[in-house]
């Protein structure tokens, strides 16, 4: 089953909710309808809410130290659980519903081609906000669905590798950077594993849990159970990995991320760092700081080359 799915039947299933709270308000307590239609929604929003604040709370259980300062106050949290809730509400609500895997090639342009791989659970919609960035930067790309969304990681690697042929073919380059939020990144490194690092000039990963996440034991599919820490599979993926191969990952990564928990997950040994703090786990490919970060780590690339 396909992530764009998944979400449309959720969507479905919010607006029935809102819909039969809305009528029951105005059927049986004589609620006017626009305040009865305002409640029905409310209502839905609430719950959304309560789940990113669960997120939250489950992973302060788990989690790693934050650093003095990265430390936030009570309008720093507060900023960090509503730019997360906003991005989840439109990823998930308005994204992803109508998200597809896209390529776009900008000819004569001799930026490095990047491949983007999205997280568990979710599909190329996620990069709505770096996609521009990209188109402004004439950086040619091409994203990948992973479906479906409950296989093992290792099942992706057979997408990534048909991804990044059609990349190099059409835009005629050697390599590509790869920029992989989440489980993205361990599907590349997967797919380096079985495919090799040679076509690779970056990998650039956001939240990704290289060390596994303690959460990942409440997510269903196979992919979930491989992300689990101090799993098997992570082990033997970290040693099927040389100094080379480490050295071509920037992780990028928040000290506040309600996935990844405990947050240094993100920490992979012999790769660059890049740490923030105040950024949920959605809010990573949506604040504008990460993706300066990100537009960054290309940039680089480019001035190697030339």
């Amino acid at each position: 089953m396909s992530a764009r799915l998944v979400t449309r039947l959720l969507l479905l299933v919010q607006c029935a909710a809102a819909l039969g709270i809305a009528w029951s308000l105005a059927r049986w307590d004589g609620v006017a309808p626009w305040q009865a239609a305002l409640a029905g929604v409310g209502s839905v929003m609430l719950a959304r809410l309560a789940i990113n604040l669960n997120n939250f709370v489950l992973s302060a259980c788990f989690a790693s130290s934050t650093p003095p300062e990265f430390r936030l106050g009570l309008a720093g949290r507060l900023g960090l659980l509503a730019e997360e809730f906003i991005s989840s509400m439109l990823t998930t609500s308005w994204l992803m519903p109508r998200g597809r895997a896209q390529m776009r090639i900008h000819p004569d342009s001799s930026r490095m081609p990047v491949l983007l791989l999205h997280g568990y659970g979710c599909n190329s919609a996620y990069w709505a906000r770096l996609v521009p960035l990209l188109d402004a930067a004439r950086i040619s790309h091409a994203s990948v669905d992973l479906e479906p969304v409950d296989a093992s990681i290792d099942d992706y690697a057979a997408a990534v590798e048909r991804a990044v042929e059609a990349l190099r073919a059409a835009s005629g380059a050697r390599q590509v950077a790869i920029v992989a939020h989440s489980m993205g990144g361990l599907v590349a490194r997967a797919w380096m594993r079985a495919h090799g690092s040679a076509r690779v000039a970056r990998l650039v990963t956001l939240g990704t849990p290289h060390q596994g996440t303690a959460l990942a034991r409440f997510g269903p599919g196979a992919n979930a159970r491989q992300m689990r820490r101090d799993g098997q599979w992570l082990q033997a993926l970290a040693g099927s990995e040389d100094a080379a191969t480490r050295a071509l990952v920037t992780s990028i990564y928040t000290h506040h991320d309600n996935i990844v928990s405990p947050q240094t997950s993100s920490v992979l040994p012999g790769a660059r760092h890049i740490a923030f703090g105040g950024v949920g786990h959605v809010a990573l490919g949506h604040n504008r700081h990460v993706l300066d970060a990100v537009m960054g780590e290309l940039a680089a690339l480019d001035m190697v080359r030339t």
